[in-house]
């Protein structure tokens, strides 16, 4: 796997056994953004600095779960979210999905997104 997120309390990597806990049940306390990437990829590892940056300026109100589509049972989740390109940011909020974009974005369009999804929380 060339990318890993695992570098912060709120950045750390998801699949389908702990998606519903990391994601859809924290996201009651405060936005969760999933990103859909895969290693083969060229734009979900273009993304990936954008998105840590963006959301590691945030402090403690948003987190980002990282979900490799190729790992495991990971398709499923994407199915689930109808989710046809990669990467493919989901912010969740109270466990409903509150937006999405897809393909690789500048750090500003990525911290307008997530100012919009917190500022819905609240």
């Amino acid at each position: 796997m060339a990318e890993q997120a695992e570098n912060s309390d709120r950045i750390f990597n998801v699949n389908l056994d702990d998606f519903e806990s990391r994601v859809i049940e924290v996201s009651s306390h405060h936005p969760v953004l999933v990103d859909f990437w895969a290693d083969w990829c060229p734009p979900c590892i273009a993304i990936a600095p954008i998105m840590e940056k963006a959301v590691n300026a945030w402090e403690s109100e948003i987190e980002l779960a990282k979900l490799e589509v190729d790992e495991g049972d990971n398709m499923k989740i994407a199915g689930r979210y109808q989710v046809r390109g990669f990467p493919t940011i989901i912010a969740f909020i109270n466990g409903e999905e509150h937006g999405r974009f897809s393909g690789a974005k500048s750090l500003s369009f990525v911290e307008q997104f997530i100012a919009d999804a917190i500022a819905s929380t609240g």
